[in-house]
């Protein structure tokens, strides 16, 4: 992959500066945040990959809302909307279409009767499992073609990142089993 001229530590003396009058703070973060949108465009296209194969079943969205099912558990409507970051409106015609295709269903509350809950279906789980899975294989293939330290060095990087964005962390063992 082509380095972003920002990413370079060493400068021709002849050559103008790779980012006129930048601090080294700005091109860092200017380095870092190619490296990552260029990343980002490898991990989409696994993504796309792993839900071609079902794609006449779900949607990009309907997959993350069974995901979130998935990962977190039985939810209301209003807290699935919110950990989507849609309209509870949206997420409602998603999960119409899920409880239609036989992946998701709505159950009464057993703490609170007046309440409709929202869960995965077996087929629901195994769907999200499968998908999951071609990921997974996908990304160790790449994975594998790291050094060892390059691993090490990319697991603390990734965590970092994602804390500093807020994602809440899934728990250590995936209701599906995988870790």
């Amino acid at each position: 992959m082509p380095e972003h001229p920002a990413a370079s530590g060493a400068a021709d003396s002849d050559a103008a500066p790779a980012v006129p009058e930048m601090g080294a703070d700005r091109a860092g973060v200017d380095a870092v945040t190619y490296a990552v949108l260029t990343a980002s465009r490898l991990l989409v296209a696994v993504a796309a990959r792993s839900l071609a194969a079902v794609e006449d079943r779900v949607t990009l969205p309907q997959f993350r809302l069974l995901v979130v099912l998935s990962t977190f558990g039985d939810a209301k409507l209003v807290e699935l909307a919110d950990r989507l970051g849609v309209n509870p409106s949206t997420a409602m015609r998603m999960v119409d279409r899920l409880i239609a295709a036989g992946l998701a269903e709505r159950r009464v509350n057993p703490g609170n009767r007046r309440e409709t809950v929202l869960t995965v279906t077996p087929d629901g789980s195994r769907l999200v499992a499968d998908v999951t899975a071609g990921r997974r294989r996908e990304i160790a293939a790449i994975v594998e073609r790291l050094a060892p330290e390059q691993r090490t060095a990319l697991v603390e990087a990734l965590t970092a990142f994602t804390e500093a964005g807020g994602e809440e962390p899934a728990p250590s063992v995936h209701p599906l089993g995988w870790t």
